[in-house]
């Protein structure tokens, strides 16, 4: 029998200033206020799983910190995870390394596009992969999402258009969606995926939070839908969002097709990049193979910290709007009712509510200006402490 987890694990209050924590250790540098409320990049508040620590502490006691490499229980521990929680059946082969999502998605770019060619995205979303498009000198081709009624859908007939253009390589599918929060529907992604395969358009489907997913949705893994959707997909994810880990290079790439992972390895053996952080390997298999109840407890936590929000946010009368999210621990807020600019908007959270969020902007200049992204995943004395600092700077 699985032993509970006691959810007053995720109340517990843990200092995190002045340990190189990007997220609390550089808000005077990026915010300019080091007194302000972190709730932007995308890492939890929560200590990881008792089995990574445990597993962490073991290895480290063991004192030899040499040349390391993926043993069989690793991969055991992604395919297992995969068909266990997504139902995707996952050949051990398939697995690549990677650093990171982020840097995975800079590598398949460079790897599958030349300079000059064009990659597929659906604005607002997560602001590395603009940045992994325009620095590696590839062009943006935006197909925004259509906002309406508080969600936000997809344009299939733009979309199509996007993914036809002849300069078009590559899309990068965002699922659960960041900043958004929408799961996408088995629907939606074979229709998305039926589009690249007629135009050759290769999909690389970021993954990452697709452990977090909230009653009421499914999270579909691209590459399970068929197997020509999976020879024609590279998925990228990690345990990191899920368990708390982003500081352990743990994250992995799979690749069906054996060409396309040959062409990948080869642009690793490029860099230089050999293989997982020796902590990374043992904190992915403990996660993996130990971590699923306090999983379930996590997500019965923020889905408690995003009725909170809803509460506050849905009331009568509310400037602000909460684009309810499916999936992430990340709310997507509509300040637009207020009638700020992007620079007014980002002197009042920062300089009146005293928070540190990420501006919407960021995420599409046009589709993202007016919101702010939130990070619910943190203690309920933290987020109602935000949420009544900006309660208070509304009403002023």
């Amino acid at each position: 029998m699985k032993k509970a987890v006691d959810p007053s694990l995720f109340d517990r209050d843990i200092a995190r200033e002045g340990t190189a924590s990007v997220k609390w250790d550089l808000r005077g540098q990026l915010f300019g206020r080091p007194d302000a409320l972190p709730l932007w990049v995308a890492d939890m508040d929560f200590p990881s799983p008792e089995p990574v620590i445990s597993a962490l502490e073991k290895r480290a006691a063991q004192g030899v910190y040499g040349y390391t490499f993926a043993p069989d229980e690793y991969y055991r521990a992604v395919t297992g995870w995969q068909k266990g929680r997504h139902g995707w059946d996952v050949l051990r082969e398939w697995i690549h390394f990677s650093p990171g999502v982020v840097p995975g998605i800079n590598f398949l770019i460079q790897a599958f596009t030349e300079p000059g060619q064009g990659v597929l995205l659906q604005l607002p979303v997560y602001y590395p992969f603009l940045k992994a498009v325009t620095s590696n000198g590839r062009v943006i081709v935006n197909s925004p999402l259509a906002e309406s009624g508080g969600s936000y859908a997809i344009d299939y007939a733009d979309f199509e258009a996007k993914a036809a253009l002849p300069e078009t390589r590559v899309f990068v599918l965002c699922n659960p969606h960041n900043p958004v929060g929408r799961v996408w529907t088995k629907e939606e992604l074979v229709r998305m995926g039926e589009i690249c395969q007629r135009h050759g358009v290769l999909v690389v489907a970021d993954e990452i939070h697709s452990d977090i997913v909230y009653p009421g949705f499914t999270h579909v893994p691209f590459a399970s839908l068929g197997e020509s959707y999976a020879l024609n997909s590279v998925t990228c994810s990690a345990p990191s969002k899920t368990f708390n880990l982003a500081g352990l290079q743990t994250s992995y790439l799979i690749i069906p097709d054996g060409a396309k992972g040959r062409v990948y390895r080869k642009k690793l053996e490029s860099l230089g990049i050999m293989g997982p952080n020796l902590f990374g390997i043992e904190a992915l298999i403990a996660a993996y193979t130990g971590g699923a109840s306090w999983l379930e407890a996590l997500k019965a936590y923020l889905l408690g910290n995003i009725n909170i929000m809803d509460e506050m946010f849905g009331a009568s009368g509310s400037p602000v709007t909460l684009i309810r999210p499916q999936g992430t621990y990340l709310a997507w807020l509509d300040f637009r009712k207020l009638g700020m600019d992007d620079r007014g908007l980002r002197e009042f959270i920062i300089n009146r509510a005293g928070l540190a969020l990420d501006d919407g902007y960021i995420f599409g200049r046009d589709e993202g200006s007016g919101f702010q992204r939130l990070n619910f995943a943190c203690t309920r004395k933290t987020l109602n402490a935000a949420l009544v600092s900006l309660e208070n700077a509304l009403k002023q």
